[in-house]
């Protein structure tokens, strides 16, 4: 496929792509039955999932970003990678702490359980290294809200400890509307005067920018940033929009000759606490057009006109979790 010629030959250091939406069957993203094969078989899905890597990497992404609950995206991105040659500047980001409990089913009751607690962690992070091997990165609690287990239980804390002896940064991402004070107890934890978590992803776009000053905290004290989300689990790109969201981006979109989703990537990446911002595309087009976001400027009244699109943390994460698996 073609890619535009406007983006940079040189690697894309602060894109990663992230594989929720191609590892499975369903998940909360819309437009699934355009973007997917009809037939969501694992071959079919797995075979979806390399042509995303196989464009990811050509046109520079390095960090790789999958989850236990993801279905089967680690063992598709394992299986890309034991045939794509030498893939050592590949950085892989994997999590634990969500089972995926859907069985290939796309309308399955539940598609996915939280545990944190050590028996998880212990058996996940066994089931990683069977399929990633020596390629796991950065290894991160999946989810973490400020009640999490994973804030408090000391044992753990010293088994997270232990993996990061081994050279396996550990992080955490985060979830739902307070987000900012997951962020700040996680900076607190230490093991014998050193801190326990390295990295945070978290959810940042411009209908749900709050966790940006404790983003912003992280950052300042020496973790890794990861954005995740930034186009709303689809709310922000081009088709899906609402007409809120067009009087808004539309005139910015003209202005920049690029689409909604490349905008509101462009904003994440403007952010300068960000070191990584994941594209989560399901298919190649959907990738090329986020890469836009690497050539988009956003001047001051732009930024200005798209800070307006925030919502309050409670309407955005009540809308959120109502979406439905498709």
């Amino acid at each position: 496929m073609a890619t535009d010629a406007r983006l940079p030959d040189a690697p894309i250091q602060r894109m990663g792509l992230g594989l929720a939406a191609v590892g499975r069957p369903g998940y909360i993203t819309p437009g699934r039955t355009d973007d997917l094969p009809p037939e969501r078989t694992a071959a079919a899905m797995r075979r979806h999932t390399h042509e995303l890597l196989d464009l990811a990497y050509s046109r520079g992404i390095r960090y790789i970003d999958t989850a236990r609950s993801y279905g089967r995206a680690e063992e598709f991105l394992a299986d890309w990678m034991k045939n794509g040659g030498d893939l050592r500047d590949v950085f892989i980001a994997s999590k634990w702490g969500y089972a995926y409990t859907a069985d290939w089913h796309i309308h399955a009751q539940t598609h996915e359980v939280k545990d944190h607690s050590i028996r998880t962690y212990d058996r996940q992070l066994a089931e990683t290294r069977s399929l990633l091997g020596g390629h796991l990165d950065l290894y991160q609690v999946h989810s973490v809200t400020p009640d999490s287990a994973a804030l408090t239980d000391t044992a753990l804390h010293h088994r997270l400890a232990a993996l990061a002896a081994e050279g396996i940064t550990v992080g955490l991402t985060t979830t739902g509307p307070n987000q900012s004070d997951a962020i700040r107890a996680a900076l607190d934890i230490t093991i014998d005067g050193e801190p326990l978590f390295h990295s945070v992803q978290a959810t940042w776009n411009l209908l749900e920018p709050s966790a940006g000053p404790a983003l912003a905290e992280a950052h300042d004290a020496g973790r890794m940033v990861i954005i995740k989300e930034a186009l709303a689990n689809g709310q922000l790109a081009q088709r899906h929009h609402q007409p809120h969201l067009r009087r808004v981006l539309a005139p910015i979109a003209d202005d920049t000759g690029v689409s909604f989703d490349a905008i509101a990537l462009a904003a994440a990446l403007r952010q300068p606490w960000a070191d990584i911002v994941l594209s989560g595309a399901a298919t190649t087009c959907q990738l090329t057009s986020n890469l836009l976001a690497t050539t988009v400027h956003l001047g001051t009244d732009e930024v200005a006109q798209l800070a307006g699109l925030a919502e309050t943390p409670h309407t955005y994460w009540t809308h959120r979790s109502q979406l439905p698996w498709t």
